[in-house]
């Protein structure tokens, strides 16, 4: 179950997800956290050069896969501001992350999207767990998932 440590962590999240957008990326953040509730590594898009793998989710997981150990990334919780996308999500993975917790999911990504009359992404979105079966996964948060509407709709100059 999700705690106020756990929404602290997502809205740090945000906050990073608001630091891309302002910096126009596409607005995502995500945070890696130990078993002893300390930040390892932060990040935020970082897609405006035009390489659009450069996403937080990936990353923190070549990041794990370099500074910690196995039983440490199996110990971990990734945050994010949004629902892994199937690339980071096998990055994720590949490297044995642990817990994921999001505030807004793909599937809700997808329906803003068709909102603003926006393309949806070339990747086909899915669940975490139809790309890395058994990690568990929490999210979508209600409260949090608008504030990452809201970042969204800026982002497409629709807000």
């Amino acid at each position: 179950m999700i705690d106020e440590t756990d929404i602290k962590h997502l809205d740090r999240c945000i906050e990073l997800a608001t630091m891309a957008l302002d910096s126009g990326n596409d607005p995502f953040g995500s945070v890696l956290v130990d078993e002893h509730g300390d930040v390892r590594q932060e990040g935020h898009n970082e897609t405006a050069s035009g390489d659009n793998t450069r996403h937080p989710e990936f990353a923190l997981a070549r990041w794990a896969a370099a500074n910690m150990t196995p039983d440490e990334r199996a110990a971990a919780t990734v945050y994010t501001s949004g629902e892994h996308c199937p690339m980071c999500a096998a990055a994720h993975g590949w490297v044995g992350l642990g817990r994921i917790v999001y505030a807004s999911s793909s599937s809700q990504l997808l329906g803003w999207l068709e909102e603003m009359q926006v393309p949806a992404p070339p990747v086909k979105a899915l669940a975490i767990n139809e790309v890395v079966p058994g990690v568990p996964v929490e999210g979508p948060f209600p409260a949090l998932a608008e504030a990452v509407r809201d970042l969204h709709r800026r982002y497409h100059g629709k807000g």
